[in-house]
């Protein structure tokens, strides 16, 4: 069994970022998507920002939970940006047929804030 990684929820201007600290284990996966859903709702976030650049691996169904944490985030009204996305994970989700479409994609959390209209100075 994998140990559930941290996963933090932080607001910055009105958008979520949600960032996963490393492998996601398949209750840790749908206790992020309740729990970021309920964020969304809670804070009428308008962008959510998930970082993945700590995740090495990936299965089905967390491809399949991604895609519908994107989802469930959009019909409430939040734009979502999934960044960081390591190129073996990106690979996996290809060779898996989940393309993740319709998400949009970012290199890193930065640059995912920014396609929102939020600039970091640093």
């Amino acid at each position: 069994m994998i140990e559930s990684s941290p996963i933090s929820i932080v607001e910055i201007g009105g958008t979520l970022v949600a960032t996963v600290g490393g492998s996601l284990d398949d209750a840790a996966a749908l206790r992020f998507q309740s729990d970021l859903a309920e964020r969304v709702a809670g804070t009428q976030a308008g962008g959510v920002v998930i970082d993945l650049s700590a995740v090495e691996i990936v299965d089905s169904f967390i491809g399949r939970v991604l895609a519908d944490l994107s989802a469930v985030a959009r019909l409430l009204g939040a734009r979502v940006i999934v960044a960081g996305i390591q190129p073996a994970v990106a690979i996996t989700l290809v060779e898996l047929g989940l393309t993740l479409s319709g998400i949009e994609t970012a290199l890193d959390t930065e640059q995912g804030l920014a396609r929102l209209g939020i600039r970091i100075d640093g």
